[in-house]
């Protein structure tokens, strides 16, 4: 009697399944997308050092001008022959609305914190923002971190003290920025677990250009009610403001939304903490301002973190 021929197993070389290795490497590009997008809201802190007027109305102008790239990609993704969801339902829009105003809050909270604390301390309290995420995830969430993973954040966050610690200033008169530094963390948090889950609904065009919305809208009665002029006084002022839109929103800001469908939050978070190490690198090349030998090993700390992190997450 002949024997019957073993099944052909589906599984690939690598001992996964086709739909397990198609994850893993929409995870992989995912990853990549997210520390491109770190890289470009990293230029931010130039753009803004740059700008020619106040920061909350840079704050604004930095949604303004993102704003025509987001509709013209949402326009052209709606044309395609599988167009993805939109918001349809009250709940769609308040989610969605929610988002929006955790961006806006954590970018004016943030320039407000600027005016009572140095730039250092605001930047570093600022990027706690995976704590809050870490935090939230577990007791809201239900999620489960391993050993590892908490250990990287703690590198991960070690190297920021590290690379921002010559700048610091500890002072009783600075601890109501400080204080707005932190709530700066807790709404970039809110903003990152919001389109965490957007993200499994939603496609990134249609996250970005409904919130940069809100944000938008949120933004502009604030940025009048500070009295900053709105308009630059010249066209190298108008570049500056351009580029905070295109390349910081737009550009990063939007791959940072799209690793979220692929990615956890938490480590998401973590792996931001990329932006203040590269915003240095960043203002050495372009402003010319010195990098001391610790700020490059806690940029060097952070990156450590930033890998024990992702070996450690699910």
């Amino acid at each position: 009697m002949p024997s019957t021929p073993p099944a052909t197993s589906r599984a690939t070389p690598q001992g996964l399944s086709p739909a397990a290795l198609a994850a893993d490497r929409a995870a992989r590009i995912a990853l990549a997308a997210l520390l491109v997008g770190a890289l470009g809201i990293a230029l931010s802190p130039i753009f803004v050092r740059l700008s020619e007027i106040g920061p909350t109305a840079t704050a604004f102008w930095r949604i303004g001008f993102a704003m025509p790239v987001l509709l013209v990609w949402l326009a052209l993704e709606g044309r395609g022959t599988a167009a993805p969801r939109r918001p349809s339902t009250r709940r769609d829009y308040l989610r969605l609305t929610w988002a929006g105003l955790f961006f806006a809050g954590d970018l004016a909270v943030w320039h407000w914190s600027i005016q009572f604390t140095s730039v250092a301390n605001s930047t570093l309290l600022a990027n706690f923002a995976p704590i809050f995420v870490t935090l939230v995830s577990w007791a809201v969430f239900k999620e489960r971190f391993s050993r590892t993973f908490i250990a990287g954040l703690a590198l991960a966050i070690g190297g920021a003290v590290v690379l921002m610690g010559e700048s610091l200033n500890l002072s009783l008169s600075h601890l109501f920025g400080d204080a707005l530094g932190v709530v700066t963390a807790m709404f970039y948090a809110g903003y990152i677990l919001s389109v965490g889950r957007l993200r499994a609904e939603f496609s990134t065009a249609t996250i970005m250009t409904w919130t940069g919305l809100v944000t938008g809208l949120t933004l502009m009665p604030l940025a009048l009610l500070s009295g900053e002029s709105l308009v630059a006084p010249s066209l190298y002022g108008w570049l500056v403001l351009a580029g905070l839109g295109v390349i910081s929103h737009a550009g990063g800001q939007s791959l940072i939304a799209y690793a979220l469908a692929h990615l956890p939050p938490a480590f998401s978070s973590v792996s931001l903490l990329l932006q203040p190490a590269a915003a240095g690198v960043f203002a050495w090349i372009l402003l010319d301002e010195p990098l001391s030998a610790w700020q490059a090993a806690g940029a060097a700390i952070v990156l450590a973190g930033i890998f024990i992190a992702r070996r450690g997450s699910r």
